[in-house]
């Protein structure tokens, strides 16, 4: 309906069954909407399809409102866009953003979500302070060249590049900027088929007996100490079995080192999803990177190793357990300690995963399998093994003869 929208109008007005508008006669793009609930709120119509709104009739008159639809009207006819100038002001700085709307889903939605955070303010401190609606590819272009030259790896600085444009896509979607400003930055060129490291047949033994040793280790210090305490009448620690394990560093290193899971999946794994009958484990959803639950066979060796640990740790709700029964969180120190009696160098804990995809390529296993068991989303990241199958690259110019 249209009206002169006044103080008399709008206190006049019902509401109804669904929702009404009243449209000044004055003021052209200004209304009054009237909700079923009773709530009154003033609008201004800038442009076809557009609006914003004012606020609600019960705090502003309609004087004031006018005045306020008199201003956005004004941006409109100079050719600027009110509700997106309005979001400009809202958004603030990129740190503001991110400390205020983005860290707070991310760290709900996102495994590192938290972290990307962090990442994303620590390396591009130059945009912190910066408003939202002002960063631009070439600052972030220019940052990342600079980095570059000073020798970080891109593969390095294409994660962090990802951690911004992970705020950034949140603040189009929420509607803090309107277009990505870094849509069309292409990631730096990197070698994605570089030598990974993986153990060799002659390390894994050594790996291997490193951990026997450690286990016999630990165990001959256990009798030790408990017969330290019988002769003092001191209660005993549990006894560590011929075949169990000094603790859970040698299970979780041989479920690594075949079944490629990652770190955190690992320390994540309950027994509820280890199958022994089916013989396999399940990584779930919430555990892996990638959001997406995958089965994984269990061999000879893995079954093994948790059908003993299984048997050692007793019921407990995850399979690997600290000293107070929680989470496990880190094992640099006793990892590290294996690697140097077992004569091994330049090897992280995540090389494992490593190990297990190039082991199964040199075996003849097709990369979409390899893929599968390691869940990755796009073959492109399977691709770094490629390499270690030459026997397909031979047999294929092979045909040339």
């Amino acid at each position: 309906m249209k009206a002169s929208v006044t103080q008399k109008t709008v206190e006049a007005a019902k509401p109804d069954a669904k929702p009404y508008e009243i449209r000044d006669t004055k003021l052209a793009g200004f209304i009054c909407r009237v909700q079923p609930s009773g709530r009154k709120t003033y609008i201004v119509e800038y442009a076809r399809g557009r609006r914003m709104t004012i606020g609600n009739a019960a705090v502003l008159t309609p004087a004031q409102a006018r005045e306020k639809a008199k201003m956005i009207l004004g941006q409109a006819a100079e050719g600027q866009d009110p509700a997106l100038e309005k979001r400009k002001q809202k958004s603030g700085t990129l740190r503001a953003f991110i400390e205020n709307e983005y860290r707070p889903w991310a760290k709900a939605n996102r495994k590192q979500g938290d972290a990307n955070c962090d990442r994303a303010l620590k390396v591009f401190p130059a945009l912190a302070d910066r408003p939202l609606h002002e960063i631009t590819a070439h600052q972030v272009d220019r940052i990342r060249t600079e980095r570059l030259n000073a020798g970080r790896a891109p593969t390095t600085i294409n994660r962090d590049v990802a951690c911004l444009s992970g705020a950034l896509s949140y603040a189009v979607r929420a509607k803090y900027i309107e277009v990505h400003p870094l849509a069309d930055l292409k990631a730096a060129d990197s070698d994605t088929s570089s030598k990974v490291r993986y153990l060799s047949d002659d390390e894994a033994k050594r790996l291997r007996a490193a951990l026997r040793a450690r286990d016999d280790e630990i165990r001959e210090g256990r009798n030790r100490g408990n017969a330290w305490r019988e002769e003092r009448g001191r209660e005993l620690m549990p006894a560590i079995p011929l075949d169990g394990y000094g603790d859970h560093l040698t299970p979780l290193v041989l479920l690594s080192l075949n079944t490629g899971v990652r770190r955190g999946e690992a320390f994540g794994l309950e027994w509820a999803d280890v199958d022994f009958e089916l013989q396999q484990v399940t990584i779930r959803g919430a555990t892996s990177k990638k959001n997406r639950t995958r089965h994984i066979p269990l061999n000879t060796e893995a079954l093994d190793a948790l059908t003993r640990w299984h048997k050692q740790a007793g019921e407990t709700k995850l399979v690997f357990t600290n000293r107070d029964g929680g989470r496990v969180d880190n094992v640099r120190k006793s990892w590290a300690g294996v690697l140097n009696a077992a004569k091994i160098t330049g090897f992280r804990w995540h090389d494992m995963r490593h190990t297990f995809a190039s082991w199964l390529v040199m075996r003849g296993v097709d990369l979409n399998t390899v893929r599968e068991l390691l869940g990755h989303g796009d073959i492109k990241m399977t691709l770094r093994y490629a390499h270690l199958a030459p026997q397909h690259k031979a047999d294929a110019v092979a045909r040339l003869i």
